[in-house]
């Protein structure tokens, strides 16, 4: 990998982990879900609309979650 790539990638892990640090639990479990949906849709459809179903199902159901604790 060249030096310019692993520094793109490690900024732009840093800026993704900072903007969730202020997210209340709600938020954070809604996307985790989003995530979490988004994986698993793909793996199960093998194409991009399973991946946005899966999102929108997984971030619907973590939001949820996120709603009763």
């Amino acid at each position: 990998m060249k030096a310019t790539t692993k520094i793109m990638a490690g900024t732009c892990i840093v800026l993704t982990l900072a903007g969730c640090g202020s997210m209340t639990t709600r938020e954070r479990d809604t996307a985790v879900g989003a995530g979490i949906g988004a994986a698993a849709g793909a793996a199960i459809t093998g194409d991009v609309g399973g991946a946005v179903g899966g999102g929108v199902v997984g971030g619907i159901i973590g939001n949820q979650i996120g709603k009763h604790k």
